[in-house]
């Protein structure tokens, strides 16, 4: 009996308890949260991430993003807008104890056509303000970026209508490219990646 008492004596919290994630690699889909956004080149990073897990992302306490963790690669969506994606990468890739170089952004490329994927790791963010608020909050662009195509708008067309609107056609190929783009980087390196996917 007296056991029994003491359990409900106990402090409680007044969280649920945080997912045990645990990985080796973050990989990070970059996109705007809500369905307003959904079918939007910006929102293609999300479209890569679907690819690679496919299954709802639980919410990570006190962190603004959904992650799961599955054979040492963490899985994340960050659940601010786009240009503030570093409030949610930085403290998961702290969390995680994941350093910069085995971190994966997907993300929308205005400097590749549509339907080329191409990897790389460090360099500028032109103009691109995700990863301009990652590169800020991780104090270092020396991360992998999954690079996706969707090109230049056309003369007249701002950049933010251009990254806003709807994807042009069928891109399933293209985030399924992203997608292999992530897996051969995890399980054979940068190189490989950049060798196999740059020749699509």
């Amino acid at each position: 009996m007296f056991g029994f008492l003491s359990w409900f004596s106990r402090p409680r919290s007044s969280h649920p308890p945080r997912p045990a994630l645990s990985a080796q690699w973050l990989v990070v889909g970059l996109g705007n949260p809500g369905a307003k956004y959904a079918a939007t080149r910006h929102n293609i990073g999300y479209m890569a991430l679907d690819v690679l897990h496919p299954a709802p992302l639980p919410a990570v306490n006190g962190i603004k993003v959904t992650a799961s963790a599955v054979d040492a690669v963490a899985y994340a969506r960050p659940t601010t807008h786009m240009n503030l994606s570093g409030e949610a990468v930085a403290p998961l890739a702290r969390e995680l104890g994941i350093p910069p170089e085995r971190i994966i952004v997907l993300h929308d490329e205005l400097d590749l056509p549509p339907g080329k994927v191409r990897v790389r790791i460090g360099g500028s963010e032109n103009g691109h303000n995700g990863l301009k608020s990652i590169s800020e909050h991780l104090g270092t662009r020396d991360y992998v970026r999954a690079r996706i195509g969707i090109g230049r708008p056309p003369k007249g067309t701002p950049v933010p209508d251009w990254v806003l609107a709807p994807v042009d056609g069928d891109v399933t190929a293209q985030v399924e490219l992203a997608a292999e783009a992530v897996r051969l980087i995890v399980a054979e390196g940068i190189s490989q990646a950049q060798n196999r996917i740059h020749s699509r």
